[in-house]
C-alpha cells in the first residue's frame, strides 16, 4: 500500500500500510465516566477508581506472584523490607488486566499523546517493619521545569486492602500543580481503598509508599505510562521475549513499543515493529 504525501501536515498521519493504528479499548468506556475521571485527576492530581477486579481475579495475582516474591529492595528507595518483582509481563499474563483496563485506558487516551507507552510494569510487597518511603514524583527524571503538564501517569493497584497502617501510598492532593515546592511529611494523605481498585495519578504528583505498621504483608503493583516520545523506565524493546508480545492484548503490544508514532517514530529498518513478529 503506498500514501501519497503532500505536505509536512501528512506526515502527522498514520503512514503505515499492513498494520493500521488501532483504537484503545479506553473507547468502550462510558465518556461521562471517563470525563469525570480525567476531571478529578486534573483538579486533585488522583483519582481513585473502585473495585475494578474481581475476587477471582485477585487470587490469580497472588498466586502467580507469590513464586517471585524471593528479593528485597537494594536501598532505602526500593525499601529493605519491600519486595519487588520486575518483567512481570513475561512471568505471567495474570497482570495483563492491570495494565491495559479500558478505565484506566480511557483517562490516558484524554491525558496522553496517542501510542504513549507502558514505562513500567511491577508488583511491590511491603512486608511489616517497612518504614515509609521518600516522597517522590514519577516523571521528576525528566528534566523540564515545572510547573507543567505531566509527562507521565500511573496506578497503583491495591491487591490487598490498603489501610492508613498497611503501607497504603501516600499522596499529596495538588502536588502536581507546584513548582519548585517541596513536600512536607505532615502533608501526606493516605490512599486507602479495598483490594480490586486502584489510583490513578499523574506523573507530577507527589506521593510515595506508606509505613507498615501491622503483622501483614501490603501487597500491590504499578502499571506507570509516558508519552510516546520519551524513554521508557524499563526497555521492553530488550525485555520482552517475541513469544510474550504475541501472546499480550493489542493495547499492551502497542504500548510496548510495537506501533509508529507519527510519521515514523518507533520503526524498525524503515518498517512496522510488528513484522518483527511474522514467522519467519
Amino acid at each position: 500500500m503506498s500514501t501519497q504525501v503532500s505536505s509536512l501536515v501528512d506526515l502527522a498521519g498514520d503512514l503505515a500500510g499492513t498494520y493500521r493504528r488501532t483504537a484503545s479499548s479506553g473507547a468502550t468506556v462510558d465518556p461521562a465516566i471517563a470525563d469525570a475521571d480525567l476531571a478529578a485527576v486534573q483538579r486533585d492530581g488522583y483519582v481513585i477508581l473502585p473495585d475494578l477486579l474481581t475476587s477471582t481475579e485477585l487470587d490469580e495475582v497472588r498466586e502467580a506472584i507469590a513464586p517471585y516474591l524471593d528479593r528485597r529492595g537494594r536501598n532505602n528507595f526500593e525499601g529493605h523490607t519491600t519486595q519487588r518483582v520486575y518483567s512481570v509481563l513475561n512471568k505471567t499474563s495474570s497482570c495483563d488486566r492491570i495494565a491495559d483496563h479500558p478505565r484506566v485506558l480511557a483517562i490516558l487516551d484524554r491525558l496522553l499523546m496517542p501510542n504513549y507507552l507502558l514505562s513500567m510494569l511491577q508488583a511491590i510487597n511491603i512486608l511489616p517493619g517497612e518504614q515509609r518511603q521518600m516522597l517522590h514524583c514519577d516523571d521528576s527524571f525528566y528534566p523540564l521545569p515545572r510547573p507543567r503538564a505531566a509527562l507521565s501517569a500511573a496506578t497503583i493497584w491495591a491487591i490487598d486492602d490498603f489501610t492508613a497502617d498497611n503501607g497504603a501510598t501516600d499522596i499529596i492532593p495538588g502536588s502536581h500543580l507546584w513548582g519548585h515546592e517541596m513536600p512536607a511529611d505532615l502533608d501526606r494523605k493516605p490512599v486507602v481503598m479495598s483490594a480490586g481498585s486502584c489510583v490513578f495519578f499523574l506523573g507530577t504528583l507527589w506521593h510515595g509508599g506508606g509505613a507498615n505498621r501491622t503483622q501483614g504483608s501490603r501487597l500491590a503493583l504499578t502499571a506507570q505510562y509516558c508519552e510516546p516520545w520519551l524513554r521508557t523506565q524499563e526497555a521492553f524493546a530488550l525485555s520482552m521475549t517475541k513469544e510474550t508480545v504475541r501472546r499480550v492484548s493489542e493495547d499492551i503490544r502497542r504500548m510496548l513499543g510495537y506501533s509508529i508514532h507519527p510519521p515514523f517514530v518507533g520503526q524498525v529498518d524503515g518498517m512496522h515493529p510488528k513484522r518483527l513478529l511474522e514467522d519467519d
